[in-house]
């Protein structure tokens, strides 16, 4: 059982970062796989995201890929997600993920077992 909570979203303007974090709890947070998802109002949820056990191999959506950064301090159980240069379009709940599986191409819901509630970013124009 792993329990995810997000924290560092907020009110941001175009242009500018925010760096979020996710805080796992479990003694084996170093055996899950990481990553972001986000869902804007009346989207169906997106990935954004995923990292493997070590850090080693990341992924991206093609709509952050260069903006977003994701990468894990696993003796501190904690995953980031640092934004730069964001838009108003990254407007959303981004939630936390974890899974025993880590697949370049694992972009779907489904794929990840254990979820944060969430928190919220917006962007501003």
């Amino acid at each position: 059982q792993v329990q995810l909570v997000e924290s560092g979203g907020g009110l941001v303007q175009a242009g500018g970062s925010l760096r979020l974090s996710c805080a796992a709890s479990g003694r084996t947070f170093s055996s899950y796989a990481m990553g972001w998802f986000r869902q804007a109002p009346g989207k169906e949820r997106e990935f954004v995201a995923a990292l493997s056990w070590s850090g080693g191999i990341m992924n991206y959506a093609a709509s952050v890929k260069g903006r977003f950064t994701i990468s894990r301090d696993n003796a501190k159980n904690t995953v980031y997600l640092q934004m730069n240069s964001l838009k108003p379009e990254d407007t959303a709940v981004y939630h936390c993920v974890a899974d025993p599986v880590f697949r370049v191409g694992r972009m779907n819901p489904h794929d990840y077992t254990y979820w944060g509630q969430g928190t919220q970013v917006t962007v501003s124009s």
